[in-house]
């Protein structure tokens, strides 16, 4: 039997995490509550959860500075920010910093378990944006390597961690090279039917994406902005001249 995923609760309201310990815990999570990010710092020091639920406003440190903590130190932990602030900007930021989705409260506990499962499908063999069997070949672009079987990014040899969110959408854009894709195309490609994930995120998730991939990100040469309409990849790195 399979173990049951780890979901580790970061917040700083006790109710919420007691409620959110015994609904997850119901669906059958393995369920840690913790109330700030010392705690979580500690813990992470000899364990792992299968995903993060990290509120945004915390004492001490907020969770965008521990959000950008792990990605700085290259941790691909997946996480689910959560906020009391409906600022769409804060959406954005959180999602250019490396977390895998955003959920505003209050919420129904449905919908974050939704949410929950969208995400840990990503990290599935066959999630949104993973290829067909027989693309197995590494591609390369520029000083980029991808590996679409084993998930792996490389520059220059040196293996670039990379979120399942990141690489969902960057294996939808290689398998669709110099063909421009609608915001809403590549929510539906990287993000699965149904998603939530709105345009604005996704202009968010790119310039993450272009940080990990592009030697000048504000100067992007592979995901490449179409006006008006999305994005393409281009491969070759040469400007589009339609």
């Amino acid at each position: 039997m399979a173990a049951a995923p780890r979901v580790w609760v970061v917040d700083d309201d006790p109710e919420l995490r007691r409620m959110l310990a015994t609904y997850l815990g119901d669906l059958g999570y393995e369920v840690r509550t913790l109330q700030d990010g010392a705690q979580l710092l500690a813990r992470l020091q000899g364990q792992r959860p299968d995903l993060l639920v990290l509120d945004l406003m915390l004492p001490g440190e907020d969770g965008l500075t521990l959000l950008r903590r792990l990605r700085d130190d290259g941790d691909t932990l997946p996480v689910l920010m959560l906020t009391a602030r409906a600022d769409g900007v804060d959406r954005i930021i959180g999602l250019e910093q490396g977390a895998d989705d955003y959920l505003a409260k209050p919420f129904l506990p449905r919908e974050l378990s939704a949410r929950i499962e969208a995400v840990l499908r990503r990290r599935n063999p066959l999630p949104p944006g993973t290829p067909e069997a027989a693309a197995t070949q590494p591609l390369c672009f520029g000083d980029c390597r991808l590996d679409l079987a084993s998930r792996q990014l490389e520059r220059d040899g040196v293996p670039v961690p990379i979120t399942s969110g990141e690489f969902a959408l960057l294996a939808s854009f290689v398998q669709h090279p110099h063909r421009p894709l609608s915001r809403e195309r590549l929510i539906e490609m990287a993000r699965g039917p149904g998603s939530e994930t709105d345009s604005r995120s996704m202009d968010g998730q790119i310039s993450r994406l272009r940080k990990l991939i592009e030697a000048d990100p504000a100067r992007p040469r592979y995901v490449q902005t179409v006006w008006g309409y999305g994005y393409v990849f281009v491969p070759d790195g040469q400007p589009r001249t339609t």
